[in-house]
Protein backbone atom coordinates (compact mmCIF):
# COMPACT_ATOMS: atom_id res chain seq x y z
CA UNK A 1 0.00 0.00 0.00
CA UNK A 2 2.10 3.37 -1.21
CA UNK A 3 0.25 5.35 -4.00
CA UNK A 4 -2.83 4.18 -4.61
CA UNK A 5 -5.07 6.84 -5.86
CA UNK A 6 -8.90 7.23 -5.29
CA UNK A 7 -9.87 5.28 -1.78
CA UNK A 8 -13.47 4.91 -2.21
CA UNK A 9 -15.95 5.44 0.98
CA UNK A 10 -19.36 3.69 0.29
CA UNK A 11 -22.11 5.33 2.13
CA UNK A 12 -25.95 5.51 1.32
CA UNK A 13 -25.51 4.69 -2.23
CA UNK A 14 -28.17 5.43 -4.79
CA UNK A 15 -27.77 2.75 -7.01
CA UNK A 16 -26.91 0.32 -3.48
CA UNK A 17 -24.01 -0.64 -1.88
CA UNK A 18 -23.23 -3.81 -4.09
CA UNK A 19 -24.17 -1.92 -7.76
CA UNK A 20 -21.31 0.66 -5.79
CA UNK A 21 -18.69 -1.91 -5.39
CA UNK A 22 -19.10 -3.39 -8.95
CA UNK A 23 -18.59 0.08 -10.30
CA UNK A 24 -15.87 0.65 -8.08
CA UNK A 25 -13.88 -2.92 -8.90
CA UNK A 26 -14.85 -2.07 -13.08
CA UNK A 27 -12.68 0.74 -12.54
CA UNK A 28 -9.99 -0.42 -10.72
CA UNK A 29 -10.31 1.34 -7.43
CA UNK A 30 -7.46 0.03 -5.39
CA UNK A 31 -9.91 0.43 -2.10
CA UNK A 32 -13.25 0.64 -0.93
CA UNK A 33 -14.84 1.00 2.54
CA UNK A 34 -18.16 0.07 3.77
CA UNK A 35 -19.74 3.11 6.21
CA UNK A 36 -22.83 2.61 7.69
CA UNK A 37 -22.67 5.04 10.69
CA UNK A 38 -26.28 4.47 12.71
CA UNK A 39 -27.08 1.41 10.68
CA UNK A 40 -28.06 -1.74 12.77
CA UNK A 41 -24.88 -4.49 13.54
CA UNK A 42 -27.37 -6.92 10.95
CA UNK A 43 -28.01 -4.53 8.16
CA UNK A 44 -24.18 -3.71 8.22
CA UNK A 45 -23.52 -7.47 8.11
CA UNK A 46 -25.83 -8.01 5.00
CA UNK A 47 -23.92 -5.26 3.33
CA UNK A 48 -20.68 -6.11 4.25
CA UNK A 49 -21.16 -10.11 2.58
CA UNK A 50 -22.59 -8.54 -0.50
CA UNK A 51 -19.94 -6.26 -0.80
CA UNK A 52 -17.07 -9.32 0.02
CA UNK A 53 -19.06 -11.38 -2.26
CA UNK A 54 -18.04 -8.47 -5.49
CA UNK A 55 -14.71 -7.85 -3.97
CA UNK A 56 -13.46 -11.49 -3.68
CA UNK A 57 -10.89 -12.72 -6.45
CA UNK A 58 -10.47 -9.09 -7.62
CA UNK A 59 -7.20 -6.29 -7.32
CA UNK A 60 -9.91 -4.51 -4.83
CA UNK A 61 -9.15 -4.15 -1.12
CA UNK A 62 -12.03 -4.29 0.85
CA UNK A 63 -12.31 -2.12 4.51
CA UNK A 64 -15.41 -2.56 6.86
CA UNK A 65 -15.71 0.66 9.34
CA UNK A 66 -15.59 0.49 12.96
CA UNK A 67 -16.61 -2.47 13.46
CA UNK A 68 -13.33 -5.30 13.31
CA UNK A 69 -15.57 -8.43 14.66
CA UNK A 70 -17.94 -7.59 10.73
CA UNK A 71 -14.70 -7.14 8.95
CA UNK A 72 -13.59 -10.67 10.64
CA UNK A 73 -16.47 -12.42 10.16
CA UNK A 74 -17.07 -11.17 6.27
CA UNK A 75 -13.01 -12.22 6.14
CA UNK A 76 -12.92 -8.26 4.69
CA UNK A 77 -9.40 -7.31 3.74
CA UNK A 78 -9.26 -5.06 6.46
CA UNK A 79 -11.08 -2.37 9.05
CA UNK A 80 -10.67 1.15 9.61
CA UNK A 81 -11.02 3.13 13.04
CA UNK A 82 -11.29 6.18 14.48
CA UNK A 83 -9.39 8.20 17.36
CA UNK A 84 -12.31 7.06 19.51
CA UNK A 85 -12.24 3.64 18.60
CA UNK A 86 -11.09 0.10 19.58
CA UNK A 87 -7.43 1.01 19.54
CA UNK A 88 -5.43 -0.68 16.48
CA UNK A 89 -3.26 -2.47 18.92
CA UNK A 90 -6.34 -4.33 20.75
CA UNK A 91 -7.51 -5.62 16.82
CA UNK A 92 -4.14 -6.85 15.82
CA UNK A 93 -4.22 -8.93 19.00
CA UNK A 94 -8.02 -10.17 18.88
CA UNK A 95 -8.19 -10.16 15.21
CA UNK A 96 -4.89 -11.38 13.76
CA UNK A 97 -6.47 -12.28 10.42
CA UNK A 98 -7.63 -8.78 9.89
CA UNK A 99 -4.53 -7.71 7.61
CA UNK A 100 -5.08 -4.04 7.26
CA UNK A 101 -5.66 -1.76 9.78
CA UNK A 102 -6.25 1.91 9.12
CA UNK A 103 -7.11 5.24 11.32
CA UNK A 104 -8.07 8.53 11.36
CA UNK A 105 -6.49 11.39 12.64
CA UNK A 106 -7.53 14.94 12.63
CA UNK A 107 -4.06 16.90 13.65
CA UNK A 108 -0.84 16.77 13.19
CA UNK A 109 -0.14 15.61 16.66
CA UNK A 110 -2.34 12.86 15.45
CA UNK A 111 -0.49 11.68 12.57
CA UNK A 112 2.91 12.34 13.88
CA UNK A 113 1.52 9.62 16.66
CA UNK A 114 0.19 7.19 13.62
CA UNK A 115 4.50 6.86 13.48
CA UNK A 116 4.30 4.95 16.24
CA UNK A 117 1.06 2.66 15.68
CA UNK A 118 0.58 -0.56 14.75
CA UNK A 119 -1.28 0.76 11.40
CA UNK A 120 -1.13 0.10 7.43
CA UNK A 121 -2.01 4.04 6.64
CA UNK A 122 -3.76 6.45 8.25
CA UNK A 123 -6.73 9.39 7.01
CA UNK A 124 -6.14 12.45 7.02
CA UNK A 125 -9.09 14.87 7.39
CA UNK A 126 -11.22 16.75 6.98
CA UNK A 127 -9.77 18.44 4.25
CA UNK A 128 -13.06 20.45 3.62
CA UNK A 129 -15.97 20.57 5.62
CA UNK A 130 -18.36 17.49 4.90
CA UNK A 131 -21.67 16.78 5.97
CA UNK A 132 -20.98 13.08 6.23
CA UNK A 133 -20.27 12.71 10.29
CA UNK A 134 -22.47 13.61 13.10
CA UNK A 135 -20.12 16.03 14.75
CA UNK A 136 -17.46 17.24 12.13
CA UNK A 137 -14.24 17.58 13.51
CA UNK A 138 -12.31 20.40 12.54
CA UNK A 139 -11.54 21.44 8.71
CA UNK A 140 -7.69 20.93 8.58
CA UNK A 141 -7.39 22.96 5.09
CA UNK A 142 -4.75 21.78 2.31
CA UNK A 143 -1.58 23.53 4.73
CA UNK A 144 -2.15 21.49 7.70
CA UNK A 145 -3.21 18.63 5.28
CA UNK A 146 -0.03 18.97 3.56
CA UNK A 147 2.23 19.00 6.76
CA UNK A 148 0.17 15.95 7.84
CA UNK A 149 0.87 13.62 5.12
CA UNK A 150 4.71 14.89 5.37
CA UNK A 151 4.91 13.58 8.97
CA UNK A 152 4.36 10.39 8.90
CA UNK A 153 5.73 7.50 7.67
CA UNK A 154 2.06 5.73 6.80
CA UNK A 155 0.50 5.81 3.23
CA UNK A 156 -1.92 9.23 3.86
CA UNK A 157 -5.60 9.45 2.72
CA UNK A 158 -6.89 12.57 1.84
CA UNK A 159 -10.69 12.61 2.88
CA UNK A 160 -13.37 15.43 3.53
CA UNK A 161 -15.56 17.18 1.12
CA UNK A 162 -13.06 16.22 -1.63
CA UNK A 163 -14.90 16.83 -5.30
CA UNK A 164 -14.32 16.94 -8.67
CA UNK A 165 -13.58 20.45 -8.58
CA UNK A 166 -11.43 20.24 -5.31
CA UNK A 167 -9.62 17.85 -6.50
CA UNK A 168 -6.99 19.27 -8.38
CA UNK A 169 -6.14 21.46 -5.46
CA UNK A 170 -5.74 18.48 -2.72
CA UNK A 171 -3.55 16.88 -5.53
CA UNK A 172 -1.16 20.18 -5.69
CA UNK A 173 -0.98 20.07 -2.59
CA UNK A 174 0.76 16.97 -2.04
CA UNK A 175 -1.78 14.35 -1.59
CA UNK A 176 -0.78 11.04 -3.35
CA UNK A 177 -4.30 9.46 -2.26
CA UNK A 178 -7.67 10.57 -1.75
CA UNK A 179 -11.06 9.33 -0.59
CA UNK A 180 -14.00 10.56 -1.69
CA UNK A 181 -17.89 9.70 -0.41
CA UNK A 182 -20.79 12.28 -2.21
CA UNK A 183 -18.83 12.53 -5.58
CA UNK A 184 -19.31 8.94 -5.98
CA UNK A 185 -22.44 7.67 -3.88
CA UNK A 186 -24.47 10.42 -4.78
CA UNK A 187 -24.34 9.72 -8.60
CA UNK A 188 -27.11 7.87 -10.47
CA UNK A 189 -23.69 6.55 -12.36
CA UNK A 190 -21.20 5.34 -10.10
CA UNK A 191 -18.92 4.15 -12.75
CA UNK A 192 -18.51 7.64 -14.62
CA UNK A 193 -17.75 9.70 -11.60
CA UNK A 194 -15.50 6.88 -10.68
CA UNK A 195 -13.60 7.40 -13.89
CA UNK A 196 -13.80 11.20 -14.01
CA UNK A 197 -12.29 11.30 -10.57
CA UNK A 198 -9.68 9.00 -11.93
CA UNK A 199 -8.59 11.06 -15.02
CA UNK A 200 -8.31 14.17 -12.92
CA UNK A 201 -6.02 12.22 -10.62
CA UNK A 202 -3.96 10.61 -13.10
CA UNK A 203 -3.30 14.23 -14.59
CA UNK A 204 -1.45 15.61 -12.22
Amino acid sequence: MNDFGLYLVITNPKVGYAKCAEAAVKAGVKIIQLRMKHASREDILREAREMRKVTAGTDTLFIVNDVPSIASEVEADGVHVGQDDIPPSLIRARYPEIKIVGLSTHSLAQSLASNTEDVDYIGVGPVYATPTKDIPDPTLGLETMAKMTASTSRPAVAIGGIDFERLKDVVKAGAKNFAVVRAVCQSENPYEAITRLQEIYLAR
